[in-house]
C-alpha cells in the first residue's frame, strides 16, 4: 500500500482507534538507476565527537507539509532554539517525486544533508549514502527496534535508520464464514500452508471464496523462500521447493479456496473483499483496512475477528517497507545532519507524531507509553494491542535493490498468468528468474 500521512484523515481521540485510521506508510515512487560514488565510510566515531555542529541543514521529507507543518515546525524551533546557530531548511517532495528529485540532486552534487526515503527506494542510492555508525555509538543504535535497523545495513554500514512504518500485519477473518470451520481464535493460522486449508474449508463450508491472496514474492518468504542471492544480484526463488509451493496456490485457486479476482492488478480494488463478504479472510494485511470496513460496512465490522499474521520460519512479521532517513555522501554538513537525525526520531518526538497520525514508531521506549495501550475489545482495540506486542518482531522486507517495484510487479506478472493457465509453474518461475536478472544487471 502506498499511501501516506497525508492522505489520513484526523486521528480519532479513541486511542484505540488512532494508530489504525491510515493506511501502513508512505513509500516514494522508485526510479530505475543507481548513483555512484561509494558509502562514505572514513569518519570514525572519534571524528564525529570532534566535528563542530552547526550551520544550515537541508532536510527533506516526503508529503509532511499539508497536514503535519505544526508538528514539523514545532520540532525545527525547538532544535533550533536549543542549539544557536543552526537552521533547519525544510523541504516537503511529494512522494512520487522524491526518487527522480533526489537523483537529480546527487547527480548535480547538491543533495541535501538529510533525507526521508522509503526503505523500497533506498537500493538504488546505497552507494552514494553515509555510514551512520561513523555518528551513532551502540548506545544510540539500541534506543531503535534491531529489526527494524539491521537490513538497512550494507557490508557493515549503517546507511539509513528507521522513522516511522505502519504497525506488524494482521490476519482478519469473518466469523460468519469461519463458523463450522476448524478455525481457533487461540490458535490461528501461523503458516501460509495452514491459511489455504482454513480457505478451503471456507469455501466449502460458507459458500464463498476463502481468501484473495496470491503466492508473489511479499508470500513466498513466509515458506524460507530466498528471493535473491546473498549480494543481490540475482534472483534465487527458481527451485523445485517453490515450484512445489506454486502448485500448492494453483490447486487452491482452481478449487475457489482464492478468489478468481485475486489475480487482478488493481489490489486495492479487489472484486472479492470482506466488505462485500465475498471473502472469508485477509491475511497479512496492514491494520488500516479495519477502520475502512468500519466506515464503509460497519455490519461486517462487527462481525470481525483479528489475530496476528503469518510469520516467516524464523519467527519474524513482515513490513512491505518502512520510513528512513539517511544523510548522501554529498552533505557538507554530515555531523549537524545527524545531530537533527537523533532529535527528530528520539522517542519523545516519535511519540508525539504517533498521536498525531496512524503509525508505529522506530524506538523501543516510545512503545512504552501508556498511549499504546488498550483494553477495548472492538477489532481495532485488539489490531492495536497485536501490534504493540509484535512491534520487536519486525523486520524490513523490503528486497534492498534499486528495482525493487519492478521485480515485484515482474514476479507478480508471472504468478497471475501461471494461476489463470497460460503457462505452467516452472514456466513462470523461469521467466521471472530471466527479468529479476536483466533488470538486476
Amino acid at each position: 500500500m502506498r499511501t501516506d500521512p497525508t492522505s489520513v484523515r484526523p486521528i480519532r481521540r479513541r486511542a484505540a482507534l488512532a494508530a489504525l485510521a491510515a493506511p501502513a506508510i508512505a513509500l516514494a515512487l522508485l526510479t530505475s538507476g543507481c548513483i555512484s560514488g561509494g558509502a562514505d565510510t572514513e569518519e570514525e566515531p572519534e571524528q564525529a565527537e570532534e566535528t563542530e555542529l552547526g550551520g544550515e541543514v537541508e532536510w527533506w521529507t516526503i508529503n509532511l507539509q499539508a497536514n503535519y507543518a505544526d508538528y514539523i515546525q514545532g520540532m525545527i524551533d525547538a532544535y533550533e532554539e536549543q542549539n544557536p546557530g543552526t537552521t533547519i531548511d525544510w523541504v516537503d517532495v511529494p512522494g512520487a517525486d522524491l526518487a527522480t528529485k533526489l537523483l537529480a540532486a546527487m547527480a548535480a552534487g547538491d543533495p541535501p544533508d538529510l533525507v526521508n526515503i522509503g526503505s523500497p527506494d533506498l537500493g538504488q542510492f546505497q552507494e552514494s549514502l553515509t555510514d551512520l555508525n561513523a555518528y551513532f555509538s551502540a548506545e544510540e543504535l539500541g534506543a531503535y527496534q534491531e529489526s527494524l535497523y539491521e537490513p538497512l545495513q550494507r557490508d557493515g554500514a549503517q546507511t539509513a535508520l528507521p522513522w516511522y512504518n505502519g504497525g506488524s500485519p494482521v490476519a482478519i477473518y469473518r466469523q460468519e464464514a469461519i463458523e463450522g470451520t476448524s478455525f481457533d481464535p487461540d490458535a490461528p493460522p501461523a503458516t501460509f500452508d495452514e491459511v489455504l486449508d482454513l480457505a478451503a474449508e471456507v469455501e466449502e463450508d460458507a459458500g464463498v471464496f476463502g481468501m484473495n491472496s496470491i503466492p508473489n514474492h511479499l508470500v513466498l518468504p513466509h515458506y524460507g523462500v530466498e528471493m535473491l542471492n546473498e549480494d543481490r544480484t540475482q534472483a534465487a526463488f527458481n527451485t523445485p521447493e517453490t515450484l512445489e509451493i506454486l502448485e500448492e496456490w494453483k490447486a487452491a485457486y482452481d478449487s475457489g479456496a482464492i478468489a478468481p479476482g485475486a489475480i487482478s492488478k488493481d489490489t486495492r480494488n479487489l472484486p472479492e473483499n470482506l466488505e462485500n463478504r465475498r471473502v472469508g479472510m485477509v491475511v497479512n494485511v496492514p491494520a488500516a483496512q479495519l477502520v475502512n470496513t468500519e466506515n464503509n460496512a460497519p455490519e461486517v465490522y462487527e462481525d470481525l475477528v483479528v489475530t496476528p499474521g503469518v510469520r516467516t520460519p524464523d519467527g519474524k512479521l513482515r513490513l512491505q517497507g518502512q520510513q528512513t532517513f539517511a544523510i548522501p555522501s554529498g552533505s557538507d554538513n554530515k555531523g549537524t545532519a545527524a545531530d537533527w537525525l537523533k532529535f527528530v526520531t528520539n522517542a519523545e518526538n516519535q511519540l508525539e507524531f504517533c498521536k498525531i497520525v496512524a503509525i508505529f514508531p522506530s524506538t523501543k521506549a516510545t512503545l512504552e507509553d501508556p498511549f499504546f495501550e488498550s483494553e477495548g475489545d472492538e477489532p481495532t482495540d485488539v489490531a492495536r494491542n497485536i501490534i504493540v506486542e509484535t512491534l520487536p518482531d519486525l523486520e524490513d522486507g523490503a528486497l534492498g535493490t534499486s528495482k525493487d517495484t519492478q521485480l515485484g510487479e515482474l514476479f507478480s506478472e508471472q504468478i497471475r498468468a501461471f494461476l489463470q493457465g497460460d503457462i505452467d509453474a516452472q514456466t513462470a518461475l523461469d521467466n521471472a528468474e530471466q527479468q529479476w536478472n536483466a533488470e538486476l544487471q
